[in-house]
């Protein structure tokens, strides 16, 4: 196969932002809170327990009552992870079609394994895979180049045969660090850098309709004229 496409997982492949919300605002019920605005946390999803506990609870590691909160957080998402989440509509069509033209396709993610694995087998998305890296894979996480380089590895590829697609600032440093050409998943979560256009990705898609182009633009030229 001619290029390996990498994908962040959730805010780029899978909308699994309703269940992280909904584990997160669990924490407020139990604490006699109202739940927040699913507007106002999604934003920070791709940030997990860290960033959802922040803006949810108001929770830093530093504070005393982090970890247990943490914990419990965990434990609720795990019981809740594919209830709504779901691909984006036109992710599993670009998917396909990837391998239709002869690449391949992969995941790198910083969730852990433990909670990746059963959205990814309940989203079908694992036969098809060539390469899946999670947070606790190697022993650095993103931005640190590893876990990209692990997957080329790991896949058969060198970095400059891959493409990598985020939704997150660290995506993009991850990727450079890597010496990937990176996209910059526009229609995801963003985060707290959610200015995209600072971000120094190689390509930017605002939807998933256009991702594929994006995509198409960063390939090595062999992998242009095979597809």
């Amino acid at each position: 196969m001619t290029a390996l496409i990498l994908f962040d997982f959730d805010g780029t492949l899978a909308d699994t932002a309703p269940d992280l919300v909904a584990a997160a605002n669990h924490q407020r019920t139990r604490r006699g809170m109202d739940h927040l605005p699913y507007e106002q946390l999604r934003p920070v999803a791709s940030q997990g327990a860290r960033g959802l506990l922040r803006e949810a609870l108001g929770l830093t590691p530093d504070d005393a009552a982090y970890e247990p909160a943490r914990l419990q957080f965990l434990e609720d998402y795990a019981a809740g992870s594919t209830v709504h989440s779901r691909l984006f509509p036109g992710i599993a069509d670009l998917l396909d079609d990837i391998v239709r033209r002869g690449m391949a396709w992969g995941i790198v993610t910083n969730k852990v394994t433990y909670l990746t694995l059963p959205i990814v087998e309940f989203l079908g998305l694992v036969e098809e895979s060539a390469v899946l890296v999670c947070g606790d894979t190697t022993p650095h996480a993103k931005p640190h180049p590893e876990p990209l380089l692990y997957a080329a590895r790991k896949a058969g590829y060198a970095p400059d045969q891959c493409v990598y697609v985020g939704d997150d600032l660290r995506d993009i440093q991850s990727a450079h660090a890597a010496g990937m050409p990176v996209v910059a998943a526009a229609y995801g979560y963003l985060g707290e850098n959610g200015d995209v256009t600072k971000w120094e990705a190689n390509a930017t898609a605002d939807s998933v309709e256009t991702l594929w182009a994006a995509i198409e633009g960063l390939l090595p030229a062999k992998a242009r004229a095979a597809g």
